[in-house]
């Protein structure tokens, strides 16, 4: 058991507000479900001028949230701009006047939705088409650097990239091969959220602020080769726990348009789906280019969703709860869109007592030295089709896994 007291650094344009008061922090960041892709994430918080500062805060100015760990180092909890201010006279006195600063700011996500790209892009793999489609915007040449800055910034950089004004981790070249794009004007987010739900994909945001791209292999790469982190449900908050399988998930009929101007169509269905829901049809316009893929798709689709799997409404972790250990916490504070994570000990109405699943969103906010974390969770299956025995890492143990596993196939069984 560990006690913890959050400490915030908060940096606006690289001045550190530390030492003033921050207070009212409140966060949002992912997808709302599996069918969308991630929005831009925000951070509100305040910031109070207690003597009558005049703070040089600005409109785009770059911002950035951290926590204090258990190891005492600084771990990024968002990354992003500010896009409103308003300053406002909290109270005043013969003794001083105090100024409230009220802050909001978004992730990079929310960029893409105000630049328009007029080109055309090549066909090529999921991954590779973002990768394309991003780094004009996101990594500045030479020409575009200011004329202030010192050459010392740029030892590492090469000629061809000066900056990296935002680009992450992008999955090269990704899983499957997209049409080519014709040139013709469209904002950069519907783009980018086409190809990737095309290939299975996820654009995302870094806790750093950069814009990242997870294929449809990531989260399976992901748990083999890192397992699931582990938390017990006695350490969360029980009041308003809940797990909801609803029939509007299901989709269990298929018709994909792909190709060129979308003029080809494959087909896929789940004759035993239908049988226990009932018809559930989507259409769906992909930017897929070969045949094989397409059908790949469409199968993978109704496999993953012919079914209604319970979601977590949302779990929340008091990150002050002595009975979170370090390893636990940290995790917490280090959380990520798709990261895989177990929850033990629940009720054993909520999923028979356990949940295996991927974070989907997750939200931070604070009260009086207390920092809580709320997580939007979808169960293992509508990520992964099946994992098998062959995939579980090697340093497993067998009383970790779930005692429903059945030797034909592990579904969610890797830890």
């Amino acid at each position: 058991m560990t006690s913890f007291l959050p400490e915030f650094k908060l940096l606006i344009d690289g001045v550190e507000y530390t030492n003033k008061t921050i207070s009212n922090i409140s966060h949002q960041s992912g997808r709302d479900d599996i069918y969308t892709q991630p929005r831009g994430s925000y951070l509100r918080c305040e910031v109070l001028a207690l003597q009558n500062e005049n703070y040089p805060i600005a409109i785009n100015n770059g911002l950035t949230l951290q926590v204090k760990d258990s190891n005492d180092n600084w771990v990024n909890i968002f990354g992003g701009n500010i896009t409103d201010i308003s300053v406002q006279v909290e109270r005043s006195g013969s003794v001083a006047t105090t100024i409230n600063y009220a802050i909001l700011a978004v992730g990079s996500l929310a960029k893409l939705t105000k630049i328009v790209f007029d080109t055309n892009l090549a066909q090529n793999k999921d991954g590779d088409q973002i990768y394309n489609l991003l780094k004009d915007f996101l990594l500045n040449s030479w020409n575009e650097v200011s004329a202030s800055q010192s050459w010392s910034g740029y030892n590492s950089n090469t000629w061809a990239n000066a900056e990296n004004i935002g680009l992450g981790e992008i999955d090269q070249p990704g899983q499957f091969t997209m049409e080519q794009r014709p040139t013709e004007p469209d904002y950069v987010s519907n783009i980018a959220n086409r190809i990737a739900n095309s290939g299975l994909g996820l654009l995302y945001e870094d806790s750093n602020g950069n814009i990242g791209y997870a294929d449809a292999n990531h989260r399976q790469t992901d748990l083999a080769n890192n397992g699931y982190t582990t938390i017990s449900a006695n350490t969360a908050l029980f009041s308003g726990l809940a797990n909801t399988a609803r029939i509007a998930d299901v989709r269990n009929s298929i018709v994909l348009n792909y190709g060129n101007n979308y003029g080809s169509q494959k087909t896929s269905q789940d004759s035993q789906s239908i049988l226990n829901y009932g018809y559930k049809a989507e259409t769906i316009n992909s930017t897929i280019h070969t045949a094989a893929d397409a059908q790949t798709i469409a199968d993978r689709f109704v496999a993953l969703r012919s079914n209604p799997r319970y979601l977590f409404e949302s779990i929340t972790f008091p990150l002050n709860n002595s009975e979170l250990t370090d390893a636990e916490r940290d995790a917490l504070l280090n959380i990520y869109l798709g990261q895989p994570i177990r929850i033990i000990d629940l009720p054993i109405q909520i999923n028979g007592g356990e949940f295996q699943g991927f974070v989907e969103n997750w939200s931070w906010r604070t009260s009086y030295n207390e920092l809580f974390i709320t997580i939007g969770l979808s169960p293992i299956e509508f990520s992964l089709v099946s994992v098998k025995w062959e995939g579980v890492s090697a340093s497993e143990y067998w009383n970790t896994l779930n005692n429903s596993l059945t030797w034909e196939t592990a579904i969610g069984a890797v830890a």
